[in-house]
């Protein structure tokens, strides 16, 4: 079974990038269909950060208040030893101002968020993409229950695995990160934290961030060698060191082991994230570690950009090049960044706190600095 819509958008992937797309399109008045293999919202119970730049981002979506009637705004962010030993504090709402401040909320509300007052038609839920193609007129993807859809533009916004970087594009990516090789994301109740804060140890990362209703963001890595789910004995010597505040808020996680969502740190760097009819955006284009939390930003970004190229009526063929001309310097300067803290992290302990009072102000200005300029107007 095929559907002929060759002026249509077709969109890989209903996460947060997919979404963000989606959105873009629509308030521009272009057609599209979003496909989403899954049959409901991934990780609806954990919790995202979101850098001024995000914040600017869903402001251009129209979604500024909705955001603000949720989740928390981060006004400060703490940089600790992992005994706890203050390193140095950024006033988050004096850089990025009162408007734009960083804000962090449940993915859920995100995805919510990003669905306000759209049509339900153009969103197929359990609808995977198992691969896409090249037509002469457009591009056709393949879906897992037999049938084939039709557009003029397929977006690949599925993920750090995606499946139409696979299909189309010459993949090799992901590749492991530089800052760890393991991750651990939960929600707990707050243990009293009010400001982003972070604890660093040998090999070890512990943050914390305040949402709503009483409860907090926790993200854990450790560079200790690939682990295959959780590993309740290896977290507690990782984090044996750390204060009291921090051990104990790993054991009420831990005792609902179901609620912690373990993933790998990867990151996706390729030479090209368009060919012909077929562009590449978040996680599955440029995926990076998220030391300056920019997985989400990245993303929404790229959607107005996106969406901005193809309102303004080019060539749906020559689309891409713009598209990566435009994104590519922005994208590489926070690898750039990324990699630069990455490996401050892994340094001996007494190297960090020697160094990071002194240079950890400096990269927070030096990263964010420039991605505190709209990417469209």
């Amino acid at each position: 079974m095929t559907t002929d819509h060759v002026d249509r958008v077709l969109v890989a992937g209903g996460g947060i990038a997919g979404l963000a797309v989606r959105r873009a399109l629509h308030r521009r008045g272009l057609p599209s269909l979003t496909l989403e293999r899954r049959g409901d919202p991934a990780e609806a119970g954990l919790a995202i950060n979101l850098p001024g730049n995000a914040v600017r981002a869903l402001a251009q979506l129209g979604l500024l208040d909705d955001l603000r009637a949720v989740g928390t705004r981060v006004r400060r962010r703490e940089y600790r030893t992992e005994r706890g030993r203050l390193l140095f504090a950024v006033d988050e709402e004096a850089f990025w101002g009162v408007e734009t401040g960083p804000h962090c909320l449940r993915r859920g509300d995100l995805m919510r968020l990003l669905q306000l007052d759209l049509p339900a038609g153009d969103l197929r839920l359990g609808a995977g993409v198992v691969a896409g193609r090249q037509t002469p007129q457009g591009v056709e993807v393949d879906l897992e229950d037999g049938t084939v859809e039709r557009g003029g533009l397929l977006v690949g916004a599925d993920g750090v695995h995606s499946r139409v970087r696979r299909s189309l594009f010459d993949d090799r990516a992901p590749g492991a990160a530089l800052l760890a090789t393991q991750s651990w994301r939960f929600m707990v109740p707050n243990p009293g934290v009010e400001a982003w804060t972070l604890w660093a140890g040998a090999g070890a990362l512990f943050l914390l961030i305040p949402v709503d209703r009483g409860e907090a963001y926790g993200w854990v890595s450790t560079s200790g060698g690939p682990v295959a789910g959780l590993d309740p004995a290896g977290l507690r010597r990782a984090f044996a060191p750390f204060p009291d505040l921090v051990r104990d808020t790993l054991e009420t996680a831990l005792a609902k082991p179901a609620s912690i969502h373990h993933s790998p740190l990867e990151e996706v760097r390729i030479p090209s994230w368009s060919r012909d009819r077929t562009v590449l955006v978040g996680d599955a284009a440029h995926a990076t570690a998220p030391v300056w939390a920019q997985g989400a930003a990245l993303a929404l970004e790229d959607a107005l950009v996106l969406a901005d190229l193809l309102e303004a009526g080019r060539d749906w063929r020559s689309v891409g090049p713009d598209y990566e001309r435009l994104r590519r310097p922005r994208v590489a300067h926070v690898q750039a960044m990324t990699d630069r803290l990455s490996r401050t992290a892994r340094l001996a302990g007494w190297a960090r706190t020697l160094l990071l009072p002194r240079i950890g102000p400096r990269s927070y200005r030096a990263t964010y600095d420039p991605l505190r300029t709209a990417v469209t107007s």
